[in-house]
């Protein structure tokens, strides 16, 4: 009987030409959050149609990450030595982003970085994303960042950045293949159909997706589901927009999404009120008064008056 042994985290070495790049390279992406710029502005959209619009954003708001890190060059190039080199997206391949020179497929790319945005109050309380690469897809360097947003006033204002969830490309493809085989040894479908002969950076036209034999609920390669991101969504539910815990205005918006009736609807907003009222935190960091401003928006907007 074969035993599954959970893969290993490997990372390039320290003697690889652009090791100091990826290190620095990484921290700029940590460090998008406070250096991110959007004119988008989004008001007057109907609560329960603000999950819609997360596709939308979503793509734009990660077109506007590519261009931040690129403005962001004295992070991850603060000596100038690769001048030559930008952040460009590339449409329908993987990955999304590559450190290349720009004008061509010739070039050599230090690094990809299949990048995707996680809206927070999406219906789902977690990023639906699927990453289905095989590892032989993945050079060493790559990186998959996941970067949650939220409003700035959680009904609208502007999309606010949070601290993205960043992982090793080829240590991700082989957790995912470990998890989906270890949580159905008991079925007898654990078998996984890996493409030959790939290679990283593959052309828009490779075969490059590992492949259940029996995937009849459409799962595999649903990252959030396999434990590796729950520690992470744990903090990241506990930070707080207009010092209320991300996680409590999750609970609000749900309700809508609920079948819920007028009457059901306006109770939970009441104790919702009240239990965000009474925290101290709030009464004492001078944010009662922008909570019960937010609050009033939103008895507004659900017609409880």
């Amino acid at each position: 009987m074969n035993v599954l042994k959970p893969p290993f985290r490997e990372e390039p070495s320290s003697e690889w030409e652009h090791y100091k790049l990826w290190v620095n390279a990484k921290e700029a992406i940590y460090n998008l959050p406070y250096q991110f710029r959007t004119d988008t502005y989004i008001e007057g959209v109907d609560l329960t149609d603000l999950s819609t619009l997360s596709s939308a954003v979503g793509a734009t708001i990660e077109q506007q990450l590519v261009d931040n890190l690129n403005q962001m060059r004295s992070v991850w190039d603060p000596e100038d030595k690769y001048s030559e080199y930008a952040f460009i997206r590339q449409a329908q391949t993987f990955p999304d982003i590559l450190l290349s020179k720009p004008g061509g497929e010739n070039n050599s790319p230090i690094l990809g970085i299949e990048l995707k945005s996680w809206y927070l109050l999406a219906k789902e309380k977690e990023p639906n994303f699927r990453f289905r690469a095989t590892k032989d897809a993945c050079a060493l360097q790559d990186l998959v960042v996941i970067v949650p947003w939220i409003l700035s006033q959680v009904i609208s204002g502007r999309p606010k950045l949070l601290k993205p969830f960043v992982e090793n490309a080829r240590f991700l493809a082989e957790w995912r293949n470990y998890y989906w085989q270890r949580s159905r040894e008991t079925r007898g479908d654990t078998r996984i159909i890996i493409p030959e002969n790939v290679h990283p950076y593959p052309r828009k036209s490779d075969a490059i997706n590992d492949k259940p034999v029996s995937d009849s609920g459409n799962n595999f390669g649903r990252i959030a589901r396999t434990g590796i991101m729950d520690e992470y969504k744990k903090n990241i539910y506990g930070e707080r927009i207009s010092g209320i815990e991300i996680g409590h205005w999750l609970r609000f918006v749900k309700m809508f999404s609920e079948g819920r009736t007028q009457e059901e609807i306006g109770l939970e907003f009441e104790r919702f009120e009240r239990q965000i009222s009474q925290k101290a935190e709030i009464r004492t960091n001078g944010k009662i008064e922008v909570i019960h401003t937010i609050l009033d928006h939103l008895r507004r907007l659900i017609e409880f008056e």
